[in-house]
């Protein structure tokens, strides 16, 4: 799919002409106070012929460098210059950041409430509202996060690497890391894939916290997949190669007590390896934490304080199959 040069673009009743940016807010509900739940958008319809990409952040609300990314690219977006059309979510789950929260306000995850439905709940409202007004209309879509709470994720992009128009987007981005990730149930990707629409997950930084080199990276890379699907003329120059990992996994406490962890986020790291230590409120006999595999660190608590089967150190490695993420595996609910 491509604009045509002398197009304009219809986005959930609101025409954007070709050479203009158009910023406005979907309802997607009224909450308990009255007032309208909405989601801002802004469309930037380039004069010439191009493809038609998505960009979000903020679906989980206390996510806040993808929001960042997204207010600096759209001061670097010229519509008159443009070729396509980006249509840019800086904020999707508006509720969850006033209360700077992950979820929404009945603890649902709006990540695993697509495609939604129009008479579920609210996360499946917002979903639903997403994906028929937005994600539909794009071929490409770049999907902003960074760690959940209490941890803190190496930058790193979350594709179909066995794809190889997704792969290409990956080595265009140029984070430090890519990693094959499988679908998620209910997930915004697994949506758009459903539907042939190819999107890149970038994890960076942690929650609640602006990160200048998170943030910087998030620009780059997501200008440079513009500049790669020919909508600008300019690209920010090549960013690393990534090391492509194919699997990912979580190395856990197998006791409760203080962690300090002696590894860094891109460490590279092999099976048996001293992380770190865990010990008691006296600080005697620490029992070591080592890793169950060979890889890297991708991401880390940030977080002293572990009970037993809590996630210490995530390592991913360059073969393998990727595995859930600890802490959502089993608190998937459906809207």
């Amino acid at each position: 799919m491509t604009t045509n040069a002398r197009n304009s673009i219809t986005v959930a009743g609101v025409t954007v002409k070709p050479g203009r940016v158009s910023r406005f807010e979907l309802d997607y509900g009224r909450l308990a106070s009255g007032t309208e739940a909405s989601m801002p958008v802004a469309v930037v319809n380039g004069r010439g012929a191009g493809p038609r990409v998505f960009v979000t952040a903020a679906i989980h609300g206390d996510e806040l460098n993808g929001v960042e990314v997204v207010r600096r690219l759209l001061r670097a977006l010229d519509p008159k210059t443009l070729k396509g059309t980006v249509i840019a979510v800086p904020i999707l789950n508006v509720v969850g950041f006033l209360n700077e929260s992950r979820y929404l306000p009945d603890r649902r995850d709006p990540n695993r409430a697509f495609p939604g439905s129009k008479r579920g709940s609210l996360g499946s409202r917002l979903a639903e509202l997403f994906t028929t007004k937005i994600m539909m209309k794009c071929e490409v879509g770049i999907d902003l996060h960074t760690a959940s709470n209490h941890r803190v994720n190496i930058p790193q992009v979350r594709a179909d690497l066995d794809d190889p128009e997704t792969l290409e987007l990956t080595k265009a981005f140029g984070a430090p890391f890519s990693i094959h990730a499988r679908l998620r149930d209910g997930s915004l990707r697994q949506t758009a894939t459903e539907n042939g629409i190819r999107v890149l997950v970038y994890e960076a930084g942690e929650a609640h916290r602006f990160d200048t080199d998170a943030i910087d990276i998030g620009l780059d890379g997501t200008l440079r997949i513009l500049h790669s699907l020919g909508m600008i003329s300019k690209s920010p120059g090549k960013g690393v190669k990534p090391t492509q990992l194919r699997r990912t996994t979580w190395v856990r406490a197998r006791r409760g007590g203080l962690a300090t962890l002696d590894v860094d986020l891109g460490d590279e790291v092999a099976e048996g390896d001293r992380l770190g230590a865990i010990g008691d409120a006296f600080g005697y006999r620490p029992a070591r934490i080592r890793s169950t595999v060979s890889g890297f660190v991708i991401a880390k608590t940030l977080n002293p304080l572990v009970s037993p089967g809590d996630a210490l150190v995530h390592i991913g490695s360059p073969s393998g199959n990727d595995r859930d993420e600890p802490a959502e595996r089993k608190r998937r609910r459906r809207s």
